[in-house]
C-alpha cells in the first residue's frame, strides 16, 4: 500500500492555520461565546498564579473551616493583586510585580528605623504610587514606619 498526501486537502486545510476551533453547547450570540473564552486565559492565569506563586497546593489541612478560610485567604490575595495588576495599567506581568513585592526588604537600625535594602525601579515607584506612601527612602524613621501602619488599620 501506499501512502500520499492530498495537497489539494492541505491547501484547504491552510485557510484555518492560526485559528482556534471552539466548540460550546452554550446557544448565547456568537460575539458574546466569544468574549467569554477570550477571558478563560485570565481564568487559567488566575489558577496558575494561586498554585504556583500563592501556595495554594498542596494543602496539609483537614478540618473544613481551616481549608476554606485558606482558600478563602488565596481568594483575597488573588482579588487584592488583580486590582493592583489593573491600577498599574497592565503593564507588568504578574512575575515582575510579585518578584518586586517580595525583594522589596528593609534592614533595621534599632530605634532608628528601616533602610530599604531593594533597588528602586519603575515599578517600585508605581507601586508606592498605589499604596500612597514611599519606603524608598535613605532611612525610614520608626516614627513614619508608625504612621504608614496606623493609614493602612482605617
Amino acid at each position: 500500500e501506499v501512502l500520499m498526501l492530498d495537497d489539494s486537502i492541505i491547501k484547504k486545510e491552510a485557510q484555518y492555520d492560526g485559528f482556534y476551533a471552539v466548540c460550546t453547547n452554550l446557544k448565547d450570540d456568537v460575539r458574546a461565546i466569544l468574549k467569554v473564552n477570550q477571558g478563560r486565559w485570565e481564568i487559567e492565569e488566575t489558577f496558575r498564579i494561586m498554585k504556583s506563586e500563592f501556595s495554594a497546593r498542596p494543602v496539609y489541612l483537614s478540618r473544613d473551616d481551616r481549608i476554606k478560610a485558606h482558600f478563602t485567604t488565596c481568594f483575597i490575595a488573588m482579588t487584592i493583586f488583580r486590582i493592583l495588576e489593573k491600577r498599574l495599567k497592565e503593564k507588568f506581568t504578574y512575575g515582575e510585580i510579585i518578584d518586586t513585592l517580595r525583594t522589596m526588604s528593609f534592614y533595621e537600625i534599632p530605634g532608628e528605623g528601616m533602610i530599604p535594602t531593594y533597588t528602586r525601579t519603575e515599578l517600585t515607584d508605581k507601586l508606592h504610587e498605589q499604596a500612597g506612601f514611599r519606603t524608598d527612602f535613605q532611612i525610614l524613621p520608626t516614627k513614619t514606619l508608625k504612621k504608614i501602619l496606623k493609614q493602612t488599620k482605617r
